[in-house]
Formats: structure tokens, C-alpha cells, sequence
């Protein structure tokens, strides 16, 4: 994963909303702040000794968190939750070392991962087609927590995130806007203009005895801004298995539907749930139709590893012929044929796929492949190993509120767990006394970048993107830590 030297990973913004994306005034003020000249990208050395720049101008994200995962095997999860079953598992305290070093507002933020599936879905003309990699990317936004049993950091009420990916063409912005019950609300446009995505997200987690669920709660909408779409979907059902005894195991079940507001499209995927004998485990099927209801084309795969789509008759067929016990032979595509339907091969990396292909199928995605030391990671991707990079320089410019800056989850990454505990406790003691005093003085908190409306598309309630944040004006920002 490469991105440009304009700094860490969000040149973003250092101009306004309403600016294109260009190198303006504000990025020259910055570059000088860290002793960067802006001008020269052409070059060979690290910055302060520390980071590597190559001749192009591009630098690599790292590659490895600072400290590896706290073991959990010492760790009973059933003594904490035997007291929790059927209750709203956000007001409850967990140790810190169930959790991974990552705020939810980091989380959310590798929805962007597979950001080329918006980038396809702006470049292609037939509305099928969009429809076929807008459907992909609501897939791949939840792969990333594929073998992720690590807790998120609930975040802070103010508490913020953003990060811009000029390599990738996105900023992002996100921000905890309520603490009971917990709402994340995020903000990301393509740095070219030619999408928006943003939504809210107040998951409800319950504890049944020996699983932990999560129920999706809250509105997902893209804008494809040059052919004027939108759609909006939910998320699906997530589940952590065996939280008593016996490994974790994590699946994703219920039904997506993709709704396109311009066409009248949708796309209906169910997230199969294991069955018995965990012969639907991961199993993703589908299908596009058209305003009269129509099947447009059949999308099948698993989650956890890619997904594919094929005409309605040629599905059929195959189940037909799989019923009979006459099914066809299975046919792993060629390399050749993956490249010439997927414009991101290099993304795409070889992977045994599990998944039953059906021969004339179009490949859709594919799971990017994973650090080799993933494991002793947390189960981070490449991408979710370099959000909470914290170089010199950024604090500078980052708001006081941004996950980054958390010393709790700074000290988890780091390997310093005991300091890491009592950060979190006394943040969230913080917390508490700085809303007693709100209330004792009858102070509304006020959000700082986002406000509740109504989602333009769907009718329903929404926190919605208020606007300027990339002006850097972060002066009267809470101190939450």
C-alpha cells in the first residue's frame, strides 16, 4: 500500500471543502511545518531519519504495529459476561485486553479498503455494471473483520478520525456524535468529485450465552455524483461464536438490500447463517433486478473471500444439474481471465478460493491477502495496520480529538498494557464527570462536525456532514483526553 508524500496520509485536507483536491496555499504552510518542501517529489531519503521516501515521491505506509497481541489465553471472557446475558453490552466495562489498538471510528474506516470497486462503479456506463460493484464493495467493507474477535475502543462522546488516501483518491471523516446509545457518523468524498459516502452507525450488541451479536443499526448511502445515483443499504448481522470455550469464530448473517434511488434497482444478498454442519459458513447469494423485479443476474461468493456474478439462466441451470448430482466439474478461472475482467489484478492477489465457480461467472472482488505476521497483528489487514500511524509532525495538524492521539489505544499498540488500562479508565472516568457537569449546569452537548437530519434518499433519521472540517479550524474542539 503506497500513498503520496504530501504528509501522512491526508493531505487531505489541508485545503477547504470546497476545494478540488490541489496543492494550495495551506499544504505549503504544513510542508514547512515539518520540513517538507512541496515541491520537490522527486527524491531519495527518509524525513528526519525516519521516513523512507522513494524516488517517485511515494511512501510506504508501515507494515508491522510497534508491539505484538497481548495473548488472551489467561483471560476468561465468560467470567465478565456470565452477568450480561441479554443486556446492551455498550454500557458494559471490558478489560482492555479484549479489545484491538483501533477505535470503531478506525474500523468503520476500512470500509474504504476497496475503494477501487467505487472508482469502477463511477467508470462504467450500463447501470448494471455499477450496480454489480457497488454491491462488491457493501461486501468487501465487511471482510476486513474476518477472524477480527478483538473488541474495538468504544470512542469518546467528540471524538474524531480522518484520513485521506491521496494514492487511493479519498478523505474521510468521522466522529462519535452520541455515547448513549453509541452513534458513529462518517463523511468520505472522492478527492476527484466524483463520489460521496457517508452514513451513521449505532450497532446493538447483545450477549446470548455463548455467542456476542451485533445488530446493524443505522443508514450506509454512495452518491455516484457523475451519473447522479444513490444508494443506500445496511449492514448485515455479526456474530462472535464461542466466547465461553473453544476458539472464536466470527460470521456475518441476515439480508442486504442495495437499493438504487435513481433506477429503482436493487440488490437483494443474503448472508447465510452456518447451518449444522458449516455448510453455508461465510456464504454470500444474491441477486440484481430491475424496478419490475426483474433478474438482472445472480451474485454468489463468500464474504471472506470473493464474490462473483452470473446471468439468472446459467445459475439455474447449474443448480439444476447440482441437484441431479450431475453438477459440472468445478472450474477454477485462469489468471488471464481474472485480469481481463478485474482492472485491479495487482489488488488482487491468488487465493484458493473455496467458493463453488460456475463456469462464464464474472469475477466481482476478491479479499486483499493479509501481513504474514497477521496473526500476532490482531488479524489487521495491511490497510488497518496503518491507521493509527502516528508520525512526527502530525500532531501539529490532526484535531485534538483524533483517535491517533488516545493515549489508551496508543499504549495498547505499543505493548504497554498496564498504562494502557488506567488511560482507559480514567478517559472514561473523564468522561462521565464531564457529563454529570453538563448536566448539573443543564449543557447540551453539541456535536462539532456533524448533525441529525433526515437522509435525503431514504426518509429515515441520520447524523449528516455539517461542513468544514478540512478548514483546520480546531479551536474550540472539546478535550476529551
Amino acid at each position: 500500500f503506497l500513498r503520496k508524500l504530501s504528509p501522512y496520509g491526508f493531505h487531505a485536507g489541508f485545503d477547504s471543502d470546497n476545494s478540488s483536491g490541489d496543492f494550495s496555499e495551506a499544504n505549503h504552510k504544513v510542508a514547512e511545518m515539518l520540513d517538507l518542501d512541496p515541491h520537490q517529489s522527486n527524491r531519495t531519503g527518509k524525513h528526519n531519519g525516519e521516513t523512507e521516501i522513494q524516488e517517485n515521491g511515494i511512501k510506504r505506509h508501515r507494515t508491522s504495529l510497534p508491539a505484538p497481541m497481548f495473548s488472551r489465553s489467561d483471560f476468561s471472557v465468560w467470567s465478565i459476561l456470565k452477568k450480561c446475558i441479554g443486556l446492551e453490552l455498550s454500557k458494559i466495562t471490558m478489560p482492555i485486553v479484549f479489545n484491538e489498538p483501533l477505535s470503531f471510528l478506525q474500523r468503520i474506516t476500512e470500509y474504504m479498503e476497496h475503494i477501487y470497486l467505487i472508482n469502477k462503479a463511477c467508470s462504467h456506463a450500463d447501470p448494471l455494471e455499477r450496480m454489480q460493484a457497488v454491491a462488491a464493495f457493501a461486501v468487501s467493507a465487511v471482510a476486513s473483520q474476518w477472524e477480527r474477535t478483538g473488541k474495538p475502543f468504544n470512542p469518546l462522546l467528540g471524538e474524531t478520525y480522518e484520513l485521506t488516501r491521496e494514492d487511493l483518491g479519498f478523505r474521510f471523516i468521522s466522529e462519535q456524535v452520541s455515547h448513549h446509545p453509541p452513534i458513529s457518523a462518517f463523511y468520505s468524498e472522492g478527492l476527484n468529485k466524483d463520489f460521496i459516502f457517508h452514513g451513521s452507525i449505532y450497532p446493538k450488541l447483545k450477549f446470548w450465552g455463548k455467542s456476542i451479536e451485533a445488530e446493524p443499526r443505522g443508514t450506509i448511502t454512495l452518491e455516484l455524483l457523475k451519473h447522479n445515483e444513490a444508494y443506500t443499504w445496511t449492514n448485515p448481522t455479526c456474530c462472535v461464536h464461542n466466547v465461553i470455550i473453544g476458539k472464536l469464530w466470527l460470521e456475518q448473517y441476515g439480508t442486504v438490500e442495495i437499493v438504487n434511488h435513481s433506477t429503482g434497482d436493487k440488490c437483494v444478498l443474503n448472508f447465510k447463517p452456518c447451518g449444522l454442519f458449516g455448510k453455508e459458513l461465510h456464504r454470500v447469494e444474491g441477486h440484481i433486478q430491475d424496478k419490475n423485479r426483474k433478474k438482472l443476474c445472480v451474485i454468489y461468493g463468500k464474504w471472506t473471500e470473493c464474490l462473483w456474478c452470473t446471468d439468472p439462466t446459467t445459475y439455474e441451470t447449474y443448480k439444476k444439474n447440482e441437484k441431479r448430482g450431475g453438477e459440472p466439474k468445478k472450474s477454477k478461472p485462469s489468471e488471464d481471465v481474472i485480469k481481463s475482467e478485474n482492472d485491479e489484478a495487482d489488488d488482487m492477489p491468488e487465493v484458493q478460493d473455496t467458493v463453488q465457480f460456475i463456469p462464464g461467472s464474472k469475477l466481482l472482488w476478491r479479499i486483499n491477502c493479509r501481513p504474514p505476521n497477521s496473526s500476532q497483528m490482531y488479524n489487521f489487514t495491511s490497510f488497518a495496520v496503518s491507521l493509527n500511524e502516528l508520525e512526527k509532525g502530525m500532531e501539529a495538524i490532526l484535531a485534538p480529538t483524533d483517535c491517533r492521539l488516545r493515549p489508551d489505544i496508543r499504549n495498547m499498540e505499543n505493548g504497554n498494557m498496564d498504562v494502557a488500562s488506567k488511560e482507559k479508565e480514567r478517559l472514561e472516568e473523564k468522561q462521565r464527570a464531564a457529563r454529570k457537569e453538563r448536566a448539573k449546569d443543564e449543557v447540551e452537548w453539541h456535536t462539532r462536525w456533524f448533525h441529525q437530519g433526515t437522509n435525503p434518499y431514504t426518509g429515515t433519521s441520520d447524523w449528516l456532514y455539517s461542513g468544514g472540517y478540512f478548514d483546520r479550524n480546531f479551536s474550540d474542539c472539546p478535550d476529551i483526553y
